[in-house]
């Protein structure tokens, strides 16, 4: 484990890119940022709010998940997301053009139902998105959440299914006939079939949009850890940061317990992505105390569209 950069302000959503910076959003700080090769941080675009999850689109532009912003509080010299902040607006996705830094909104809500606060996001092959709201917590309550799939042009969002407790990272499978998200209260990754793109199937029954359907359970983390965000390598290995013990825990498709990758010195491990020559180095962000870390993978990550490619 090698340290990349230091002094972020709670690190999220990694891309790492062809020239070798990496792309992440710093959510208490209410952007999206760049870090160079030798650890420069420079700001690409004011999101404001609560960025959070990032992936690059079919068009090359950065799509952002918005979860609207968290209250903060230090803690041993942690910095640590709270409830929901007080000039709280609302969730979104938005769109970041990478040469001007311009930020536009695609998504407040889908049918009606205000999206609260979306957290991940993976592109799939044919250029849609699906994306988890985890909703906020409130002092007294907790929203419910659900997952979306929606196109990148802004024309389209439907929900995949609902309601979700504190669904965080997603991701596809290689052959895209998974979808997989981490629950993170609970510490498990589940994961559906997909029948075609945005719609999820049950014992080869298609399902229509908001069905509720049930998931399967692909892994828990041992311990008291719970689960963030979420990648999969070319193995189709689930890589998934994991809360409390702060380390990366990987699961084979089968479910099997494959490794736990520990991050020395910050129990808040939020996101792992894979990068580098032939994609063998999984960069993951270490958020409670604001670093960028890399580490060297076993196989390369699996070829993310449309950056990747």
């Amino acid at each position: 484990m090698r340290t990349i950069a230091e002094g972020l302000r709670f690190p999220e959503g990694p891309i790492a890119m062809e020239d070798g910076s990496v792309l992440l959003v710093e959510i208490e700080r209410g952007t999206l940022s760049r870090v160079a090769p030798d650890g420069t941080v420079t700001v690409v675009a004011e999101c404001g709010g609560g960025p959070n999850g990032a992936a690059i689109g079919p068009d090359g532009a950065v799509y952002v998940c918005n979860n609207g912003g968290f209250s903060w509080r230090h803690v041993e010299g942690m910095l640590l997301p709270g409830m929901q902040a007080e000039n709280y607006t609302g969730g979104s996705i938005q769109k970041v053009d990478l040469a001007t830094g311009s930020v536009t909104t695609l998504y407040t809500e889908c049918d009606g139902w205000a999206l609260k606060g979306p957290n991940d996001l993976v592109f799939d092959r044919n250029g849609g998105f699906y994306f988890t709201d985890l909703g906020k917590g409130r002092e007294k309550e907790l929203d419910r959440g659900a997952i979306y799939y929606a196109k990148a042009d802004g024309s389209s969002i439907v929900c995949v299914t609902r309601p979700l407790i504190t669904p965080n990272g997603v991701g596809l499978s290689p052959d895209e006939d998974r979808l997989y998200y981490a629950e993170t209260m609970t510490g498990k990754v589940r994961y559906w079939e997909l029948a075609s793109p945005g719609v999820i199937s049950v014992a080869g029954h298609q399902l229509a949009s908001t069905a509720g359907a049930p998931s399967i359970l692909l892994g828990q983390v041992p311990g008291d850890g719970r689960v963030d965000s979420l990648a999969v390598d070319s193995e189709g290995n689930v890589c998934v940061a994991t809360l409390g013990t702060g380390a990366v825990t990987a699961f084979s498709p089968t479910g099997a317990l494959r490794a736990i990758v520990p991050v020395p010195g910050d129990p808040m491990v939020t996101n792992v992505c894979f990068g580098g020559p032939e994609l063998r180095t999984a960069f993951i962000t270490a958020s409670a105390f604001g670093t960028l870390q890399a580490h060297e993978w076993h196989c390369p990550g699996l070829p993310l569209n449309y950056l990747n490619t």
